[in-house]
């Protein structure tokens, strides 16, 4: 259904239809995880927005509360002014953030071309406001700003936005719009031009130059486009305009400092002026109100062109019903939300896991406009007919959850982002696939090689309406790019970490191979994903990080428990649990299974009951998130079923604080909906998926026809509570089932599988491999 359609569907349905108390998307709530504020280990939380957006929408209209510092969605909760609302954003990244772009601004009176700090919320444009004002839904926000007495709301559409602000009576009101502002430093070019009485368009060029993804060491490169309209007449309007020095860096500690501020803060005030170029401007219109009149804004974006920018919002948003688009939202939102219904649990749970959807469901964004054009790598449009063009590919991450859930409930957005990534680099020319793609930025952030283990994955699962022979090559070029090299082991920084990676990637590569008759290719990669053997040492009786000439490096005296010891973001006995393809041989080395159990079961019992960043068992980062599954894979699986009930009961929460981590693009809450289903794959690319303990009594996934030979997949869990967390018996289909797992195809053949649950372990269901 286009978006077109379903916006006269919504002129001639009821809110009751939409909006029915039991349906999906009344249950989500965007505050969960909404703060970049640390835990008491100093670490961040989920880092999620609370604006409106639709379904792996381009535009996000969202409250932004802070320009600096270590907040990539641009919104802290516990802060208490807000500087804007931007129509782009990003969501849950633990690095120096990006977007934020087009930064609308209700007001009155003296017209402030500075936004003004956090500490001094009345001296620029920035305002304070009520917690208790502040609304947020799925395609909905709203809050009142205090120092101005005008009430915001905002909702969107895939490619478009639209904000209604009520005014208080005033002869001075005013929208204004900082074309510069950026969540991590700012645009570094901008043009604004006046097209007609009710429009103006332009562009925002942001380039490394101005900070951004990673403050410039991101690599992020895009130029936003707009095209918006004012719901009342552009009479009094201007531009202003900063004088930025030549020579001044740009980057974030540089557009926060003082000096800057100050530039920015006393920017040439140009009324009139119609068309304008410059390195920070702004756009305002003023007019006089009535009490409670309303004033809209809406606008289009696009990363392609000004033309596509038009196109977009007279497409999906032609006139200035606010209620209709809004509830546009909301059905798109409650379609894609259906895609898993659950029966039972609490209200709470429900909460949670309907919220924990909805936040796998921003990215990878699509990035491609209404007709299909896209930016390519080469920085040309291109029009793309067979697959949708997405962006935000948060690799090392997502490979482990979010695009396994994607298999099961969005097949085509699987194949969407195999396409963009090899489109990308047959673009860019570059002979690899990216590990964290950002709006066509090759970042190079984080480790190993996440979109091997998506094909691999994807290919396993029959998910192949790819460029099959171009993708499998580029795997190849991929891991000659990045592996384990001539000594079989990485000995440069995060050795550990990156040796077993590339290890499990390698053997993707193999199960590639295999699947397409190379042979050669085939044995020579499932000889490398053997690897991983050469960073364990014998003597200390686990795995530690290797120098070049293949001697041990010198074992710290907090020895596998010391973080970045060998790892990213880990330490050593976190990240030595990574050898999914291999968990037998992994044992092995570790003495057995039984003492590989006893260890394991040792950390999670470690581990500190509120699940904050620990030593431990660290939920709160990607490298152990399979780690509760690998029970089943050692003859264990009720302790599979005992920690994954912990972990969804004291890692997630109905509040701001409700995300042990940072959420990741999708990561931390997919693995939640997963768990909370009773299924989780240990190792992509392997289409065994492991049985655990649901917390709902039915779960049922509706699949696409297009890619799965049933309708629905349905899991069952009789008698389950939370003292009944343990399998008891299973059957899949009508028939008994002694295994702790089923393979992927069982989901895709539909049917159902019935658990019996009871309050103590059995001991003897699951274990046959």
């Amino acid at each position: 259904m286009t978006y077109k359609s379903i916006l006269t569907a919504v002129l001639f349905s009821t809110a009751f239809n939409l909006l029915k108390a039991q349906s999906p998307v009344s249950y989500v709530n965007p505050f969960i995880g909404a703060t970049t504020s640390s835990d008491i280990t100093g670490n961040g939380l989920g880092k999620t927005f609370p604006g409106a957006t639709t379904p792996y929408g381009l535009v996000q209209v969202s409250p932004n509360t802070i320009t600096g510092g270590d907040n990539g969605s641009g919104y802290s909760y516990e802060h208490t002014s807000i500087e804007g609302f931007a129509f782009t954003q990003m969501s849950g990244v633990g690095w120096y953030g990006d977007l934020g772009n087009f930064l609308v601004m209700p007001a009155t009176g003296k017209l402030n071309t500075s936004a003004g700090k956090i500490s001094a919320p009345n001296e620029g444009y920035r305002s304070l406001f009520s917690k208790k004002t502040e609304s947020a839904k799925a395609g909905y926000y709203a809050v009142t700003l205090d120092k101005y007495n005008i009430r915001a709301e905002m909702t969107a559409a895939p490619h478009s936005g639209i904000l209604r602000f009520i005014f208080p009576g005033h002869s001075d009101s005013r929208i204004q719009i900082d074309l510069a502002r950026r969540v991590g430093g700012t645009s570094t070019l901008q043009q604004v031009k006046v097209v007609d009485d009710h429009t103006i368009e332009g562009w925002m060029k942001c380039t490394p130059d101005g900070g951004g993804w990673g403050n410039g060491d991101g690599k992020a490169d895009y130029t936003i486009y707009f095209y918006a309209q004012f719901s009342k007449p552009l009479k009094n309007y201007g531009v202003w305009s900063a004088d930025i020095p030549e020579g001044w860096t740009r980057k974030l500690e540089d557009v926060t400092s003082e000096k800057y501020q100050q530039v920015i803060a006393n920017a040439r005030i140009l009324p009139g002026v119609s068309e304008k170029q410059g390195k920070h401007l702004g756009f305002y219109t003023s007019f006089a109100t009535k009490p409670n009149e309303q004033v809209l804004l809406k606008a289009g974006i696009s990363l392609v062109s000004v033309e596509g920018a038009r196109l977009n919002l007279e497409t999906e948003i032609p006139g200035w019903d606010f209620d209709n688009v809004h509830l546009a939202a909301k059905r798109l939102w409650n379609d894609a939300l259906s895609k898993i219904t659950v029966q039972g649990g609490s209200k709470t749970q429900k909460t949670i896991f309907y919220t924990a959807l909805y936040h796998t469901m921003i990215d990878p964004r699509i990035v491609s406009d209404v007709d299909g054009k896209y930016s390519g790598g080469d920085g040309k449009s291109h029009l793309q007919a067979h697959f949708q063009k997405r962006s935000i590919f948060s690799g090392w991450d997502v490979f482990r959850s979010q695009m396994p859930l994607q298999t099961i409930i969005n097949p085509a957005l699987v194949n969407d982002m195999i396409n963009s990534l090899v489109n990308l680099a047959v673009e860019k020319k570059a002979g690899y696939l990216e590990r964290w793609e950002f709006l066509n930025a090759y970042s190079g952030c984080m480790l190993g090689n996440p979109a091997v283990s998506m094909i691999a994955d994807a290919y396993a699962k029959k998910i192949r309406n790819f460029d099959i022979p171009k993708a499998y090559q580029l795997c190849i070029s991929t891991a000659k790019e990045f592996d384990n090299g001539k000594e079989g082991y990485t000995y440069s920084d995060n050795g550990i970490a990156k040796t077993l990676e590339y290890a499990y990637a390698d053997w993707c590569i193999a199960q590639l191979a295999n699947g397409l008759h190379h042979h050669a290719d085939y044995l020579k990669y499932k000889e490398k994903s053997a690897n991983y053997r050469n960073t364990f040492d014998p003597e200390k009786k686990w795995f530690r990080p290797r120098l070049k000439d293949g001697t041990w490096e010198t074992w710290p005296v907090e020895g596998r428990l010391t973080q970045s010891y060998g790892c990213m973001e880990s330490n050593p006995y976190q990240q030595g649990w990574f050898v999914p393809h291999d968990v037998d041989g992994m044992a092995e080395l570790m003495g057995g299974k039984e003492k590989a159990v006893a260890d394991l079961d040792s950390m999670f019992i470690k581990t500190p009951e509120s699940m904050i960043w620990n030593n431990y068992y660290n939920h709160a980062n990607e490298p152990v998130h399979h780690v509760p599954f690998l029970f089943n894979r050692l003859g264990a699986p009720w302790l599979t079923q005992k920690w994954t009930r912990e972990i969804i009961d004291h890692a997630y929460a109905n509040s701001v604080e409700g995300l042990v981590g940072n959420e990741d693009v999708g990561q931390m809450s997919a693995w939640y909906v997963l768990a909370a289903s009773g299924i989780h794959p240990v190792c992509p690319g392997d289409t065994r998926q492991e049985l655990t303990s649901p917390i709902f009594d039915k779960v049922s996934f509706k699949l696409d026809r297009r890619y799965a030979r049933g309708k629905t997949f349905s899991i069952t869990a009789m008698h389950n509570s939370a003292k009944n967390k343990y399998i008891q018996s299973a059957r899949l289909n009508g028939k008994s089932l002694n295994k702790c797992y089923i393979d992927f195809e069982d989901i895709a053949a539909g049917g159902r599988l019935e658990l019996v649950m009871g309050p103590v372990p059995s001991k003897k269901w699951g274990i046959r491999n």
